[in-house]
């Protein structure tokens, strides 16, 4: 795969457990018989894990997301008229399709490799779970790529995902309702980069050699968005795990 996605990322912002218990305290002191000491210790994971599935199974989620995506389709109804040839560039995995089923099942981990049996709650490798095409869309994103297309933008994928997966990206793709788009650009098969920056701002610079305009690159990691080559910039949520 592209990158190794590790499960249980830090949630900024989650509200300190047990007060200065988590965070530590200037000096230790015994608090009704609880030692409390100095500590540079990272929020518990245990704990992230919770307030990402509640952040998730909110309405926060989805509404920071319509909201992205509502500036996103009002920069390019403003640009896309004036444009020649204006495009768009969106990442698949946590913009376009929600991985979540896996997300959970898998505990917020990331295993690559193992099977995925469907009649099973057990964890299961996430490229055999790309293969079954399964990925719910995330419908503010259809809803703004939909818009775009009226205006006659182009829409290009690129993702992380091995060309290996392709038959079963497209049908996803496809069976989420992103019917009409131009290319989908995937990473080589067995190829490693160190960031997803390195695979995705070459391929947006080709892009524009062929004479489009990127008036908006939209993805849910900064590794989308680093390189440039894109007028507009829109990031996603995503607490769930982290692409370097």
């Amino acid at each position: 795969m592209l990158a190794h996605r590790f499960g249980a990322a830090l949630v900024a912002g989650l509200i300190p457990i047990l007060g200065t218990l988590v965070l530590g305290a200037a000096s230790s002191q015994a608090t009704d018989g609880l030692l409390v000491a100095p500590s540079s210790q990272p929020l518990n994971v245990g704990d992230a894990i919770i307030a990402a599935t509640a952040y998730h199974d909110s309405a926060a989620y989805e509404r920071e997301i319509a909201a992205i995506t509502a500036t996103a389709a009002a920069w390019i109804n403003e640009v896309a008229p004036s444009t020649h040839k204006p495009a768009i560039v969106l990442d698949v995995d946590e913009t376009a399709l929600s991985n979540w089923t896996i997300i959970k099942r898998d505990d917020f981990g990331r295993p690559i490799g193992g099977p995925c049996p469907v009649d099973s709650t057990a964890p299961c490798g996430w490229a055999a779970w790309d293969m079954l095409a399964s990925d719910t869309v995330i419908a503010p994103v259809l809803d703004l790529v939909s818009k775009a297309r009226a205006l006659g933008v182009k829409v290009f994928f690129i993702t992380g995902r091995p060309e290996s997966q392709r038959t079963a990206t497209e049908k996803n793709l496809r069976a989420a309702g992103y019917i009409d788009f131009e290319t989908l650009y995937m990473a080589p098969n067995a190829a490693h980069f160190a960031s997803a920056a390195d695979f995705k701002t070459p391929v947006r610079a080709a892009i524009e050699t062929e004479g489009y305009t990127i008036i908006a690159n939209i993805g849910d990691q900064p590794s989308d968005l680093y390189g440039g080559h894109a007028e507009k910039i829109f990031l996603l949520p995503n607490p769930f795990y982290r692409v370097p």
